[in-house]
């Protein structure tokens, strides 16, 4: 059986994970893994039909995972102007950087974590949308805080980071400091924690709730996650799927 909890797992947050598992498995009503496995392919514990709990992107989700798997719940993490259940991305750029508006980075180079991932590139690509124009010069950097790094060492000159992991970059990375906000995409349908299809959904829920509310409010702030929330799969196949980078970039 695998339990994973990867999408804000670093140094900083792991054992208050690792404490929310073992919370969590002492409520489920079967037996579960001991640790949560950090190791191997994400796609490979998403697809294993012994996966009792992990967490994926909403554009895994809507793109590969829908129908193959049980959403739990949807993390309620407490972010400025997002209902619970919902993120944001944050475009960063150097502090340095003259420009002011992001039609200004159109053909900048624009760091992105994952061609896949929903806050890192299905969110900025369809806000740039919005205002006329895609991110073309790409540089893959596999992941959010590789990309607020390239920005910050001039390997990039922009990369949008969902608002959960840029707290946890601002709170820990030092390279923070290099960085300034430069404009929010708007709410999107948050990382769903799913389960293979051969389990009880509604059980893990329970037990997960009941796991956070187990938690101080330390380690509560600490992992960013307060409670879970109920997003359809409607909510999650109404986001539009850009072109993926490859498509985005310009041609020789």
């Amino acid at each position: 059986m695998i339990a994973s909890l990867p999408m804000y797992d670093r140094p900083e947050t792991a054992a208050t994970l690792d404490t929310l598992w073992a919370e969590t498995r002492a409520r489920l009503p079967f037996d579960a893994p001991v640790r949560l496995t950090r190791e191997g392919n994400l796609w490979d514990h998403w697809a294993d039909p012994a996966l009792v709990l992990s967490q994926t992107c909403g554009y895994p989700y809507r793109a590969r995972l829908i129908g193959k798997v049980q959403v739990v719940g949807s993390p309620d993490n407490r972010l400025p102007d997002c209902p619970p259940g919902h993120y944001n991305s944050i475009f960063v750029v150097r502090a340095d950087d003259p420009r002011s508006a992001l039609p200004d980075f159109a053909r900048a180079p624009f760091a992105y974590n994952e061609p896949l991932s929903q806050s890192g590139w299905g969110a900025p690509q369809n806000h740039a949308a919005g205002l006329g124009f895609t991110f073309s010069n790409t540089v893959y950097t596999g992941a959010h805080v590789n990309s607020a790094r390239a920005v910050a060492e001039g390997r990039a000159d922009i990369a949008c980071i969902d608002a959960l992991t840029w707290m946890l970059i601002q709170r820990h990375d030092a390279h923070a400091s290099e960085l300034r906000e430069l404009d929010r995409t708007d709410p999107t349908p948050a990382l769903p924690f799913i389960t293979a299809p051969g389990y009880d959904a509604a059980a893990i829920a329970a037990a997960l709730a009941g796991a956070l509310d187990a938690l101080s409010p330390a380690a509560r702030d600490t992992i960013g996650l307060y409670g879970l929330a109920r997003v359809t799969d409607a909510q999650y196949m109404a986001i539009p799927n850009p072109a993926d980078p490859g498509a985005a970039r310009p041609s020789a």
